[in-house]
């Protein structure tokens, strides 16, 4: 899967990117994120809960930050392994640059899956990735923004990223807007090895 884009983040370059490797900033990010921990001055790595269908499921996963050149972008690479389900790897190059109204994003995605993955048909994998990443943008966007010196963007709808205990919950305990139907976690463990700040986009370790 290859994938790219770009992002308008209401917020000045260095902290966008001081965003980027906040290891909590990620976490409110990322739907249904447990943890997003940084195991050292360029990994990171993160759990997330979301329900397919009748199937409890957890990702977890590790990324690996190079060519960093702050405050500019780096390069992602990440891999993770689902047992049955499969494997996904793939990396991501993140680019920022100033622009008006705060900060360009931009990222050019490369992933790889095997296994069941493989099988799902890379139209839909490829088209809820974007989703997937375009919800995650505009929720970047809105927690980075927030008290920021730079104009606002052009409004985006909002998202919410309020992980707390009185979010509505199904019965495995997972909350109930991560709850995925059909075949889109499987957009899930590509796009997760790699956009962005992304670390998200190594989370493929699979459990039920």
């Amino acid at each position: 899967m290859d994938m790219s884009g770009e992002y308008l983040v209401p917020a000045p370059r260095q902290k966008v990117w001081e965003a980027l490797n906040d290891p909590e900033v990620l976490k409110q990010c990322i739907p249904g994120c447990e943890e997003v921990n940084r195991t050292s001055d360029t990994g990171f790595d993160a759990k997330v809960a979301a329900k397919v269908g009748p199937v409890k499921a957890r990702f977890a996963g590790a990324v690996t930050l190079s060519d960093i050149d702050p405050p500019n972008g780096y390069t992602i690479s990440g891999e993770g392994k689902g047992g049955a389900a499969g494997f996904a790897k793939g990396g991501a190059k993140v680019a920022l640059e100033d622009a008006d109204g705060g900060t360009m994003l931009k990222y050019e995605v490369n992933a790889q899956v095997g296994g069941k993955l493989a099988q799902i048909g890379a139209r839909l994998i490829d088209s809820t990735a974007k989703k997937m990443a375009n919800d995650f943008f505009k929720t970047f966007s809105e927690v980075v923004g927030e008290g920021s010196e730079a104009p606002a963007a052009e409004a985006s709808a909002p998202v919410t990223a309020d992980h707390g205990k009185d979010k509505d919950m199904t019965k495995d305990g997972i909350p109930a807007e991560n709850e995925y139907h059909g075949l889109h976690w499987t957009a899930a463990l590509t796009t997760v090895v790699a956009i962005g700040s992304l670390i998200w986009f190594a989370m493929t370790a699979l459990s039920f």
